[in-house]
């Protein structure tokens, strides 16, 4: 090995440990924790009591619907993950051409209706729902992400029942929070 050949191996040597050095904390590959099915259930229960919660706020007072929306807002905030990316919701009583709902705006007009941008949503949490039971066919985990499937009971004050199948697929923020990035409901099938 020639002099000036060692000089040109040390000096690269030394320029690659000085941009390692120099490169930001963002630019390290991060791996999130891996979600776990308690996690995943205890999610799904939290966006149960979410759901009731708003029923309770808006059956206090039906006449001040802006506590149920603030109250919605703040159920979004923390079930919902918008500040991730896309969200896709698929609520189960929409109807075309809004079945599909990609803002948090959207979200809300199905939560609470009151919103003229959404003519046909009544408001889902007004109901006067409380409990919901959700009961999991099965939950995958894929590391930061997670899906599950199965049926969502409700019950409402006069301990009628409503049953919609569910699909959610959480991933956990950078705080190591699950967060809803996809909610499909719908009524079962009875037949033709």
């Amino acid at each position: 090995m020639t002099s000036n050949t060692r000089r040109s191996l040390i000096a690269s040597a030394f320029a690659l440990a000085a941009v390692a050095a120099t490169a930001s904390p963002a630019a390290a590959q991060v791996i999130p924790p891996r979600i776990s099915e308690a996690e995943v259930t205890a999610a799904a229960e939290a966006w149960g009591k979410g759901l009731v919660s708003i029923s309770l706020v808006y059956d206090e007072n039906e006449a001040n619907i802006d506590k149920a929306r603030a109250q919605a807002s703040a159920f979004i905030e923390k079930a919902y993950g918008y500040d991730l990316g896309p969200v896709l919701f698929k609520p189960t009583l929409t109807r075309k051409p809004q079945t599909f709902r990609k803002t948090k705006v959207g979200a809300l007009a199905y939560f609470v209706g009151h919103d003229k941008a959404y003519p046909y949503d009544d408001g889902f949490a007004l109901l006067p729902w409380r409990s919901v039971t959700y009961k999991p066919v099965g939950i995958q985990i894929n590391g930061a992400v997670a899906n599950t499937m199965g049926t969502l009971e409700l019950r409402d004050k006069d301990d009628n029942v409503t049953v919609v199948d569910k699909t959610w697929v959480f991933k956990k923020d950078d705080r190591g929070v699950l967060r809803i990035i996809v909610h499909h409901s719908s009524l079962p099938f009875v037949g033709y």
